[in-house]
């Protein structure tokens, strides 16, 4: 992540992660290890899969510990292994303990994504197609999960409504229709915006076609519908295709040659990866 968004988006967000894990103290901690030890403690892979998060990892003990340090042996977005020894982190040992559960959630949330979006990627190797993430995220997690799409070999749709212009079903119907929607549009959104309509019938096709819609999206709709769009189109507009997609409903997108495929599944639907904090070990003091 980069380390400006990290400072300005994600810090304060794990800190109020942190604040939840922790209201006065953390009283087992403070019971059987005295404030002034310091110890290590070893990350270690429990499943294969995409490591991510490992700055988000790093910073939540650091907000804990100023001295902590975290000795990696892998790096953002490779590949782990199941058993795979990670690194370790050296900290004070009541950092190490209070801030394990936040950190390893932080991780394993990012990790699952970065996972899944890897292997939904894949299937889309050598084409035009860009997978993409949507705004069906975890409230509060999006700056994370948005990154762990990034990582895993995906793309970010826009991250927020104040990003840029999608015209959806509720939109159209309180507009009166695709025209007047993105006539409406066109009128209000600062110029540098794309406009984008989502379609369900490929008359809503030609309509947005006709009213110069930047990019059309294709939503749920079947598979012979979306080719005859493809065909309406003609290079007019960028086409997107959501509705469900998940990973075997993306294999059979890929010959369409549309321009972007957005899944939900990538945010929402993600396992995380198996991850621990083992063989913690008091160096000096207790």
């Amino acid at each position: 992540m980069d380390p400006v968004s990290l400072r300005l988006q994600a810090e304060p967000l794990i800190l109020m992660a942190l604040r939840e894990d922790v209201t006065s103290e953390d009283v087992t901690t403070a019971s059987v290890i005295g404030p002034e030890a310091t110890g290590s403690v070893r990350l270690i892979a429990k499943q294969d899969g995409v490591i991510c998060g490992l700055d988000v990892f790093e910073r939540t003990f650091q907000l804990l510990d100023p001295t902590a340090k975290v000795e990696l042996t892998v790096a953002e977005g490779d590949d782990v292994a199941a058993g795979q020894d990670l690194g370790c982190v050296h900290a004070h040992v009541r950092a190490l303990l209070s801030g394990e559960r936040v950190a390893l959630n932080y991780l394993q949330r990012m990790s699952g994504t970065a996972t899944l979006t890897r292997r939904m990627a894949a299937l889309f190797a050598g084409t035009r197609t860009k997978l993409v993430d949507t705004r069906k995220t975890c409230p509060n997690m999006r700056v994370f999960e948005k990154e762990a799409v990034r990582v895993g070999g995906g793309g970010n749709h826009r991250y927020n409504l104040s990003d840029g212009v999608l015209l959806k079903d509720n939109h159209i119907d309180a507009s009166g229709g695709v025209r007047q929607a993105i006539a409406a549009a066109r009128e209000h959104a600062p110029f540098v915006r794309k406009i984008e309509v989502e379609v369900e019938t490929l008359d809503q096709v030609r309509e947005a076609v006709d009213a110069g819609a930047d990019i059309i999206m294709l939503d749920n709709m079947d598979h012979e519908s979306m080719r005859q769009a493809m065909g309406i189109i003609a290079g007019r507009a960028e086409v997107e295709v959501s509705g469900n997609v998940d990973a075997a409903k993306a294999a059979t997108l890929v010959d369409l040659g549309v321009d972007y495929v957005s899944s939900g599944a990538l945010t929402h639907s993600a396992p995380i990866l198996d991850l621990s904090l083992k063989h913690l070990t008091v160096e000096e003091g207790r």
